[in-house]
């Protein structure tokens, strides 16, 4: 049986992590996701994800055992190496990746969750990257995304310390984008995808390419591609539906075309 279950209702999928009891990250679930991933990536009525943990956690992190049968410190790397490929693949996804966390994401559990674009924890959730308690460090683009989310000075502290933050905390500092109560997570997380699958595809997605500039490129090239986006994505139907719809006064009828 696969360790993450795919469900597709209207244009939201759903993605579960469900290898109990602390839905650690072996090889086995991380190649079960990116089979998912393709299955989502293939689905053009597809217009948001959520990733959520089933039982206890989100992901408690990496699976430990498995560091057990690395012979050496070349194994260690490839093993990283494709951990952080398939958190890239996310971060580039072509539609919103909403990760929601309850319980614990830690180590590798927290670096898939900052893979994804947007974050809602509840205020009992543990968040941290405590590797260097086992004498490593994090090894899924961990050093590399924290920073990017929180600041210099509070990810040293986090992966120094090795010490989880608490869901409001995590709002706090920008590592998530709200905080719920446990039994209100996923009806969160539905909600913001909703509002997202609302709005016309062609639109979604040229969101999901620019964005990332801010990061992988420099400011003019961004500005650059998203003048270019904006062209095409105005001979869109749907932006001129969109234009239609707002001049007239309703809301629109988007096709994603």
């Amino acid at each position: 049986m696969s360790k993450v279950a795919l469900e597709v209702k209207e244009n939201i999928a759903y993605l579960a992590i469900q290898s109990p009891p602390a839905n650690a990250l072996s090889n086995e679930l991380l190649n079960d996701l990116e089979e998912k991933l393709n299955e989502v990536e293939e689905n053009e009525s597809i217009k948001a994800v959520i990733i959520r943990g089933e039982g206890r956690f989100f992901s408690a992190g990496a699976d430990i055992n498995g560091f057990t049968q690395l012979q050496n410190g070349a194994e260690a790397e490839q093993m990283a190496k494709d951990g952080q490929a398939l958190f890239e693949r996310i971060e580039k996804f072509p539609v919103p990746v909403i990760a929601a966390i309850h319980g614990a994401a830690l180590g590798g559990g927290l670096e898939l969750a900052m893979a994804c674009h947007i974050r809602i924890v509840t205020e009992t959730a543990k968040l941290g990257l405590p590797e260097l308690n086992l004498g490593l460090i994090p090894g899924f683009a961990g050093t590399q995304r924290l920073p990017q989310l929180v600041g210099n000075a509070k990810a040293y502290e986090m992966i120094l310390t090795g010490e989880p933050i608490t869901g409001a905390e995590a709002v706090n500092i920008g590592l998530a984008n709200q905080v719920v109560k446990d039994d209100e997570l996923l009806a969160a997380a539905e909600n913001l995808a909703k509002k997202i699958a609302a709005k016309s595809k062609p639109s979604i997605q040229k969101i999901m390419e620019l964005v990332p500039y801010a990061k992988y490129a420099s400011f003019s090239a961004g500005v650059v591609a998203e003048a270019e986006a904006f062209g095409d994505v105005f001979e869109t139907e749907d932006a001129k539906e969109g234009v239609q719809a707002f001049l007239e006064k309703r809301k629109p009828n988007f096709k994603d075309k």
